[in-house]
């Protein structure tokens, strides 16, 4: 089984994302997927962590997950208020949205960061919202380059899935522009 916790702030959608991986887990062979939000009374901005979850067999777990194979990072202003590497398994991953050097993002040096301007992919896609990239599903492409644990065409159907065909197809534009910008 993989576990994958999302760290991200209130309003830019980890919720929805992980369901959205939940879909592009199903869609690429695995039967068993879930997603769960982890977020009480906070207020848009506020730090929330919501998880994936997928497996060849079905999942009976629905508690939060906390010892992660993978922990993806909205914001990287997260990573000194979130901790995000705590319970990181040995030879997991964090994917980060950053312009930053690895060196500057202050996680320790035996975890395994990969990097990807997600915020510059939703711009150039025009996935904007009242002004704010929306960089929940640009950061799809992400976790399918660094993981292996989806394919882009899958993220692609489910975010196809998730979306009337407008937002549809810039959601997807912005998965493809992450995938291509991810840096291990």
């Amino acid at each position: 089984m993989h576990e994958i916790r999302w760290h991200g702030r209130g309003g830019q959608g980890a919720v929805t994302s992980s369901k959205i991986l939940a879909e592009a887990a199903f869609r690429s062979g695995w039967s068993g997927v879930t997603a769960a939000p982890s977020f009480g009374a906070e207020r848009r901005g506020a730090p929330i962590t919501a998880s994936t979850r997928m497996a060849e067999e079905p999942i009976r777990i629905l508690s939060q997950v906390t010892t992660p194979d993978v922990v993806v990072v909205l914001d990287d202003s997260l990573i000194t208020v979130a901790r995000p590497e705590a319970g990181l398994q040995s030879g997991g991953v964090i994917i980060v949205n950053t312009v930053k050097p690895r060196a500057e993002l202050g996680l320790p040096a035996d975890v395994r960061v990969v990097t990807a301007d997600v915020t510059g992919s939703a711009m150039a896609a025009g996935v904007v919202v009242g002004g704010t990239p929306m960089v929940n599903t640009a950061i799809l492409g992400s976790i399918a380059a660094a993981t292996g644990f989806v394919t882009l065409e899958s993220v692609e159907a489910a975010i196809a899935g998730a979306f009337p065909p407008g937002p549809a197809a810039k959601n997807i534009e912005a998965a493809r522009l992450a995938f291509e910008c991810t840096k291990a």
